[in-house]
């Protein structure tokens, strides 16, 4: 698996097969929407690993694993990824939207439909766990590069 920054290769003789990429053809750079996409996935695990870095910095806790949610669960190349770069399994419940579950526990609880939270607990199920399969030499060379192109996009805009 090669990191975002690395999916768009120099051709100067080429130019994009997709027109939304038109404008990245004009710098010699042959990109389609699917190595866009790879690298806004790519991003998104980039950016949680700073956050769960600052997470660790702020509690002194390192997290062994990380529960997810939300729509981009679904996305198996994702997960796989959040997994690779964070070193550390990657688990989704059954129930991917719990920001709605957890409202609707938090009413259920309000009003006295569940007895308390170990019923809550009991029914969180596990769906996939995603095992980190990158070693960690390759984990921190890409995430130094990241990090390296990053700031390198700091002011880039006036």
């Amino acid at each position: 698996m090669q990191p975002a920054a690395w999916a768009a290769r120099k051709f100067p003789d080429q130019k994009a097969v997709d027109g939304s990429a038109e404008n990245l053809s004009e710098f010699g750079l042959l990109v389609n929407t699917g190595h866009i996409a790879r690298a806004a996935l790519e991003a998104t695990a980039f950016q949680v690993r700073e956050v769960v870095e600052a997470m660790a910095q702020d509690s002194g806790v390192n997290a062994d694993v990380l529960r997810v949610d939300g729509g981009m669960v679904a996305n198996e190349l994702l997960m796989q990824f959040q997994a690779d770069i964070l070193g550390v399994p990657v688990v989704r419940p059954k129930v991917a939207e719990t920001t709605a579950l957890g409202a609707a526990y938090a009413a259920g609880l309000a009003v006295g439909f569940f007895t308390g939270t170990e019923e809550l607990v009991a029914n969180w199920a596990m769906d996939h766990r995603w095992e980190p399969k990158m070693d960690d030499s390759k984990r921190k060379h890409i995430y130094r590069f990241w990090k390296k192109a990053v700031a390198r996009s700091f002011d880039w805009a006036e």
